[in-house]
């Protein structure tokens, strides 16, 4: 029992200490939800990694997907780049599928948020 006891301690220890503990699952497809405010429309699309994909007005390239830890909170975090085709880069960032109204796509005629990563 003593035994068991100090590895648990040791291992806690190691995770307190070691970013190894805190590492992320990169994944190679983003699940995100897109919505065109002037046509009143919603579509959930598959962007799989480094690949622009075209709707509607919008061109989307996810640099990364990365869920935690299987045993922390699940969440989905994403890096990604957003272009008009008459504007250029509307947004370059990481969003949150937890927080989505942290760091979101603001934008008159689109709204983007990540569902999760596959």
């Amino acid at each position: 029992m003593l035994k068991k006891v100090f590895l648990f301690v040791a291992l806690f220890m190691f995770c307190g200490f070691s970013q190894n503990c805190f590492a992320y699952i990169e994944k190679g497809a983003a699940i995100v939800r897109v919505m065109d405010k002037t046509a009143g429309k919603t579509q959930t699309l598959r962007l799989t990694l480094n690949k622009d994909f075209s709707f509607d007005g919008l061109i989307l390239n996810v640099k990364s997907c990365k869920q935690t830890d299987p045993f922390d909170a699940e969440n989905f975090f994403m890096f990604i780049e957003i272009y008009t085709k008459l504007d250029g880069r509307i947004f370059s960032g990481w969003m949150n599928r937890n927080e989505p109204g942290q760091n979101p796509l603001q934008d008159d005629v689109y709204d983007v948020w990540l569902e999760r990563c596959e």
